[in-house]
């Protein structure tokens, strides 16, 4: 397809907007008024919700799975300088692990401006779903995001982290877990959980420690697209949790 370009400086515009975890209900307002009233959408492939993708009017839908860089920021280019609403759609919030500072700069450089909305992140699904904080008082104050070594991080941290006593959530390594849980340094009776596909209908939730979890997991069935969360938050019995100064 062949689209006319604007003349420079006439505003043309992408906009980024995080999905949410997978529940279509978990996007933001903002966020849906985009998705529906696109012209183009270029959405993260199996990532995104199909219903979201659904609901949007866009002429133009475009699959992100297999795009090069190159290709994607081309796209969106041409159809913005045309006067083409462009939308982005990440899965989760694009801050985390969305890859969207090299696209938003190679369009800057390009004359395209660029707005992030953000979204709900499968991290805070995770928690929703096993009812629970990820900072409790008396419990862990700070968390810790994190991801395991591999083929585009040459060295991680999670053995550091682990001796901090804080809540660890740790993404993009659901294939790795019995390296990653060999490599945690907090004692192995500390709880930990697995979470896949957070608030999507085939959610699966497995308690157990960093002892088991990996080995539990795998039991269930569960290869890919699940967070492991480690600490005493994600323990049913939250182990020196003081109420809260709120409600005292």
């Amino acid at each position: 397809m062949t689209v006319k370009k604007k003349s420079a400086g006439s505003g043309a515009k992408v906009w980024f907007v995080g999905a949410g975890p997978g529940d279509p209900g978990l996007i933001t307002v903002k966020g849906q008024e985009l998705v529906n009233t696109a012209d183009v959408l270029i959405y993260a492939g199996s990532l995104v919700n199909p219903i979201l993708v659904e609901r949007s009017r866009a002429a133009i839908k475009k699959d992100s799975w297999g795009m090069h860089l190159n290709e994607m920021v081309d796209a969106l280019e041409e159809y913005a300088k045309a006067g083409k609403k462009a939308v982005r759609l990440h899965s989760g919030d694009p801050a985390l692990y969305g890859a969207i500072v090299e696209q938003m700069e190679r369009l800057e450089e390009r004359g395209v401006d660029v707005e992030v909305v953000p979204g709900v992140s499968s991290l805070f699904a995770a928690a929703a779903a096993l009812r629970t904080q990820l900072t409790l008082r008396g419990v862990s104050e700070s968390v810790i995001v994190t991801r395991p070594a591999g083929k585009t991080l040459k060295k991680d941290q999670i053995r550091e982290f682990s001796l901090l006593g804080s809540t660890m959530v740790i993404f993009l390594g659901t294939e790795k877990l019995e390296e990653i849980t060999g490599k945690l340094a907090c004692p192995k009776d500390t709880p930990a959980a697995v979470v896949y596909h957070a608030s999507w209908p085939d959610q699966k939730i497995v308690r157990g420690t960093v002892a088991d979890i990996a080995a539990k997991a795998r039991e269930a069935g569960i290869e890919h697209t699940a967070l492991l969360l480690v600490g005493g938050v994600v323990g049913t019995k939250k182990e020196g949790h003081v109420t809260s100064y709120l409600y005292s």
